[in-house]
């Protein structure tokens, strides 16, 4: 199977053309799956849909979450407006999509209409250009389209209002123009119970590709191992999107749920008993929320921790570090690793996780999310200062060598962030030759 998003090119069908280049020659021996309606045969394993307008279809859910306000498109250096308009669409859902898919179905089901829907969370419509939208301390009107596409510094401020309007219990409906047509994207749904989380990922996933393939899918092998045991990030890095896809607050699954996936795993003939990952957006956020619900519900902070990590941030590393050690135990498991990132900042401030890491989760090489050595840049970024990689270097040190093992940082790093000047990318050349660290790409 080869999704058409991959490596996240997307923008004006340029993925899709590389794709094209990729499989030309052997196209009927490779299935397409993208992001669109269509109906599947459970029996059959066969594709089937009952649109008439294909083309159109295709384009406007292939898109639409991608476009909900006025985005820049890398591949045409260009920002282009709300998907909404483009494709004339009713609604954009965005996010985790399980419960609001089946809300959507569950409503229109019992007889309302899709402009009913516009009271959803995680929900972003256009109104007609005679419409006027709603005002009030709960809107937020950003910059028109226009504005951000002729100005960078209107588009700066832009992007900085949607990133503080992430906290589901505070955010407020956007509003921008386009023209003379406003779109409206209301507050991100509120974060996943831990028993929905459960029943999302405790479905019977088969971990196969499709039965078509006869050769082995290199791609497969690295997502077919690997456990989910997380999703949403408080890192708020200027860099990520994970913020406004997942969410800032974390959600958990149970220790029960993820310790029966690693069981079955075991349990199944044709697995060779290493876990690939276990962790999510990142390695070490499992179960951390802010210890003040009250606090939590009216935080406007981007970051938990950046500049330094918030004091009312939970950062217990004792559940993590509870299914790390019964995951390994289960019959049919060899190894299991540790390939999210880890985030340094929390992980050096229990020594018992990173004794856990370093003794049984690491493969000799870890790779750490560094990005940086000058301290302004990783400031900009919202990353931890210079020192806290060194902290954390010298106790995977201390802790490789108590385990007796011979194990490497590999810190991966970006050269041209905005604010990255000449003098800082000459700090980043004399680290890596003082520390005897060769980039492999840049």
């Amino acid at each position: 199977m080869a999704d058409s998003s991959f490596n996240a090119n997307y923008g004006c069908g340029h993925s899709e053309r590389i794709l094209g280049q990729a499989i030309e020659g052997r196209r009927d021996k490779v299935i397409l799956a993208t992001k669109f309606g269509y109906v599947i045969d459970e029996e059959s394993h066969i594709v089937t849909r009952n649109d008439d307008d294909v083309v159109s279809r295709i384009r406007q859910e292939c898109e639409a979450s991608l476009r909900r306000l006025a985005h820049y498109d890398y591949w045409s250096d260009t920002v282009k407006r709300s998907i909404l308009l483009d494709a004339k669409a009713d609604l954009v859902m965005f996010g985790m999509g399980e419960s609001a898919i089946v809300e959507i179905a569950t409503r229109l089901a019992n007889g309302e209409s899709v402009r009913d829907l516009r009271d959803m969370r995680g929900i972003a419509y256009a109104l007609g250009a005679k419409d006027s939208p709603p005002a009030g301390d709960n809107t937020l009107t950003l910059p028109s389209f226009e504005k951000v596409k002729s100005d960078k510094l209107a588009f700066a401020e832009a992007t900085r209002r949607i990133h503080l309007e992430t906290n589901p219990y505070n955010a407020r409906t956007l509003i921008q123009f386009h023209d003379r047509q406003a779109v409206l994207c209301n507050p991100p749904r509120l974060p996943e119970s831990q028993q929905a989380m459960d029943f999302f990922y405790d479905l019977p996933y088969t971990r196969k590709p499709h039965p078509s393939y006869k050769e082995p899918i290199p791609a497969m092998q690295i997502v077919k191992d690997s456990v989910t045991i997380m999703r949403g990030c408080f890192g708020g890095c200027t860099y990520c999107s994970i913020t406004t896809h997942q969410g800032r607050i974390i959600q958990s699954r149970s220790k029960t749920s993820i310790v029966n996936e690693i069981s079955a795993m075991g349990r199944d003939p044709e697995f060779k008993g290493i876990v690939s990952d276990i962790g999510g957006p990142t390695a070490n956020m499992y179960e951390m929320r802010c210890v003040r619900p009250e606090i939590e519900a009216i935080c406007r902070r981007l970051s938990c921790v950046h500049p330094t990590v918030c004091q009312l941030l939970g950062t217990d590393h004792g559940p993590l570090i509870a299914i790390m050690r019964e995951g390994r135990q289960q019959s049919g498991i060899r190894k299991i690793f540790v390939a999210s990132g880890v985030r340094m900042d929390l992980a050096r401030l229990s020594p018992e996780y990173m004794k856990e890491l370093t003794t049984y989760h690491v493969g000799g090489h870890l790779k750490v999310a560094q990005e940086h050595t000058d301290s302004r840049t990783l400031s900009l970024m919202k990353r931890p200062a210079p020192e806290t990689f060194v902290d954390f270097a010298s106790q995977f040190s201390d802790q490789s060598k108590q385990a007796g093992k011979k194990q490497f940082l590999v810190p991966y790093f970006i050269s041209a962030h905005p604010g990255s000047d000449i003098n800082a990318m000459i700090d980043l050349a004399v680290f890596l030759k003082q520390n005897g660290y060769k980039p492999e790409q840049v």
